[in-house]
């Protein structure tokens, strides 16, 4: 059994790079296995959402992050020994969040992800084909001699919703391949599990040089706060894992602002 006493959860989201409070005030963590509260998390607002939608698409917009190779690649690495350094209090997190055996957490859990969820993204930023060149071509109609180049560009501002069941294993698959490339991420984890997200906010907050604003992390009970995501003209990916049916909701909501 997990010990509570060994795990400090973390209270507060992260917005724009502060660890804040949220609009409608905090909502209760519940062990599944004992339904003991664990403590209460932010609860955002949809207009907490939408100040994360905005530090994301300026931190996008208007800082180099999604150019800046070298950095992006120091910073995944600095969160990489962020995580390392906590990883048997985020192990007992786990288990009393998520009620997951403790034999889970050896696997796919927290340790199989944590190896390499982000050590191969940060290893591929040198590696990947950024740009590709197709050589010169003549245009049969004109005679015109053309060079041909293939720049592989970040999409901006990705929405990432993840599951309760879990939860750090789909957090870190999709920061890592959304930061690694460059973009700026929205978090929104199931109201189940929040604290595994709270954490990682907070180790991005306190222990990385990641930009304010390119990773927010928003805790929140209703649903329609992370529904938000889908209707922004601002957001322009969705990362979604969960059921069938949200996801043809995302869908049906994204469909408007493609």
């Amino acid at each position: 059994m997990a010990d509570t006493a060994r795990v400090r959860f973390e209270p507060k989201m992260m917005i724009d790079g502060k660890l804040v409070d949220g609009e409608a005030g905090t909502f209760a963590n519940i062990n599944p296995a004992t339904e003991e509260v664990l403590g209460e998390v932010a609860d955002a607002s949809k207009a907490d959402m939408h100040r994360a939608i905005d530090a994301a698409r300026r931190a996008f917009d208007e800082t180099d992050w999604s150019t800046n190779h070298s950095f992006r690649q120091r910073c995944l690495l600095q969160l990489q020994e962020a995580l390392e350094s906590e990883q048997e209090e985020l192990r007992e997190e786990l288990i009393l969040e998520v009620g997951c055996p403790r034999a889970i957490t050896h696997g796919p859990q927290l340790d199989a992800p944590l190896a390499d969820a982000l050590r191969y993204p940060a290893k591929l930023i040198d590696e990947y084909p950024w740009e590709t060149s197709l050589g010169d071509a003549l245009v049969p109609v004109t005679g015109v001699n053309t060079t041909r180049k293939v720049w592989r560009e970040p999409v901006g501002v990705v929405g990432a919703i993840v599951p309760w069941n879990f939860p750090f294993e789909v957090t870190i698959q999709k920061i890592g391949q959304a930061l690694g490339t460059g973009n700026t991420v929205v978090l929104k984890p199931a109201p189940n599990t929040p604290f595994n997200a709270t954490r990682l906010g907070r180790l991005i907050a306190e222990n990385t040089d990641i930009p304010p604003g390119v990773v927010n992390v928003v805790t929140a009970s209703d649903h329609f706060v992370g529904e938000e995501l889908t209707l922004s003209p601002k957001v322009d990916l969705i990362s979604f894992t969960g059921s069938t049916v949200v996801g043809q909701r995302i869908m049906e909501k994204g469909a408007a602002t493609m």
